[in-house]
């Protein structure tokens, strides 16, 4: 999950910014998964060289499943380096998705080859990172290249995961809503209870249709 070349991070390009600051080595950290009844919450940390092509990066909800691969590509040769952070349902459970969120975003920076001198959060919240200083940024992911990386490695390794646990559980159509909310994942709730990879702590069916868990 890493790539090494180094090169100083600096400005502009295409309608977004590279990164938030250009004066520190910055990482840009995003994740994938927080409204999803089943599996991981994922997160990842990229840092950019300075004269990254952007191409169509953008925020990954915003790219189609095609592009978000070419992209996942381009990114894992050329960024100076990337990490991925993964955490459980059984960990989500216990801590709640919010610091699951948190934590997958520490793994991530914890397997970069480098460590940045500065963090730039997609969202509102965040907790510190050793003692790295960190800003977070409110739509980060369209406004920033960094981040809309982070946001791509997140989302495409997620639904690598899913897919991967869709051979194994094929009732809730994870293959296609890759574990979020839709109409056929809870009908295969309803039909066949939750799985080992669901969340226990979330609400899986509506309350008129809740299941002993």
């Amino acid at each position: 999950m890493i790539c090494t070349k180094l090169n100083k991070i600096f400005i502009f390009t295409h309608d977004m910014k590279l990164s938030f600051q250009t004066d520190r080595l910055e990482a840009g950290c995003d994740e994938a998964g927080r409204g999803c009844l089943a599996g991981p919450v994922v997160a990842a940390a990229v840092i950019l060289t300075h004269d990254f092509n952007p191409g169509e990066l953008n925020d990954s909800k915003q790219l189609s499943a095609k592009k978000r691969e070419i992209l996942r590509k381009r990114i894992e040769e050329e960024a100076v380096c990337y990490g991925v952070g993964f955490v459980s349902p059984e960990e989500i459970d216990k801590i709640n998705i919010l610091n699951a969120s948190f934590l997958a975003m520490h793994e991530a920076l914890e397997q970069m080859r480098l460590t940045p001198d500065f963090i730039a959060v997609d969202g509102n919240r965040f907790k510190p990172f050793k003692t790295i200083p960190h800003q977070c940024c409110i739509k980060g992911d369209a406004n920033y290249l960094n981040i809309a990386a982070a946001s791509v490695l997140a989302k495409t390794y997620r639904d690598d995961y899913m897919r991967a646990i869709h051979e194994e559980y094929p009732y809730y159509d994870w293959d296609k809503n890759k574990g979020y909310p839709t109409k056929a994942h809870r009908d295969g709730i309803r039909k066949h209870g939750p799985s080992p990879y669901h969340r226990k702590s979330f609400t899986l069916l509506p309350p008129q249709l809740k299941l002993k868990i």
